[in-house]
């Protein structure tokens, strides 16, 4: 039997009850990853495009990388295009939704549909090897002297980078909004930016650094985490005097206006890719920490971790 064929007739029985839809792998994944290659997203993404291949959840993934304003480009052009989808998948997390409060995204998060939280992380703050600054109180020091001649380079405005370097500001005693931060639309441009000394001081999640790390292209400062990472011998921000604590997480939501069978299909894919062997080595690879939660409670996750970081946000001096 011809492949097309077969496809037509297992949705056929699906439709027709004799075969349960969530049965019924997706044909093909369109995976958006709302931000340039190179990136926290654009790595979730492919991993989980990989996991989802090689659990047999999905036959193949393809991958569409719209950058900018804290995923809401992307998020514009998924929501626009891709409703009722039920193959479609976005990748998003805390970073996005920090966009959605500090800018005026043209279309609203609420519109596409929860599907699952994937990982937690936690954010490094690097500097370019041949820094002036050797630690962290060196880039302080200057910051009370000169707020602007500290440029913090990172993700979009609202990211959880720049929400911690407006945290760092308020801790120390320095207005938040006289920060110079530098936004760019993917994780590529900032790590250039960095290595490259066109920023003093980088901040992303730690597996987007680490490789640089290792090899000395960057010197690790801190680490936003409450204790210090597994395995990374980088000191925390509080070991340093400095009460910041801030986690990103990363997700998947998908098309709007799905159905409940369609979701529930979309779900069952996700928690049986992040089950394989494939997925598993890249949590191991990026340090990620696996955060699964799916259904309601990832829905209220969502609404929560909102209302919090607006609250950060407004503590911080950024809106």
């Amino acid at each position: 039997m011809r492949r097309d064929t077969f496809l037509k007739s297992m949705a056929a029985l699906a439709a027709a009850g004799a075969l349960p839809l969530s049965a019924f792998a997706a044909a093909n994944v369109k995976m958006m990853i709302p931000a340039n290659p190179g990136g926290g997203w654009d790595t979730t993404g492919r991993a989980l495009g990989k996991a989802l291949q090689d659990s047999g959840a999905a036959s193949t993934v393809t991958y569409d990388n719209k950058g900018g304003a804290a995923g809401a480009l992307g998020l514009a052009q998924f929501v626009n295009s891709s409703k009722g989808d039920g193959n479609a998948l976005m990748v998003m997390g805390a970073v996005m939704l920090g966009g959605q409060i500090t800018g005026k995204p043209p279309v609203s998060l609420s519109q596409a549909t929860p599907i699952a939280r994937l990982t937690s992380e936690y954010n490094v703050f690097v500097l370019p090897a041949d820094s002036p600054f050797k630690t962290m109180k060196d880039v302080i020091d200057q910051l009370k002297k000169d707020p602007g001649s500290v440029k913090w380079g990172g993700g979009s405005r609202g990211s959880t980078e720049h929400i911690a370097a407006a945290m760092i500001a308020r801790e120390v005693g320095v207005d938040p909004s006289k920060i110079n931060y530098v936004a760019f639309r993917g994780g590529g441009e900032a790590t250039a930016a960095i290595l490259g000394g066109n920023v003093t001081v980088g901040g992303s999640g730690y597996s987007e650094f680490s490789e640089y790390i290792k090899v000395g292209k960057m010197k690790a400062l801190a680490v936003t985490s409450e204790t210090r990472l597994k395995g990374v011998n980088v000191p925390t921000l509080k070991e340093q005097g400095i009460n910041v604590v801030i986690g990103n997480w990363r997700g998947v939501y998908g098309a709007p206006g799905i159905t409940a069978e369609q979701r529930k299909t979309l779900t069952e894919m996700i928690l049986k890719a992040v089950k394989s062997k494939s997925w598993a080595e890249a949590l191991e690879k990026n340090n990620w920490t696996p955060a699964v939660l799916t259904g309601p409670a990832f829905e209220k996750f969502v609404d929560d971790d909102f209302a919090s970081l607006r609250a950060t946000m407004v503590k911080s001096g950024m809106i």
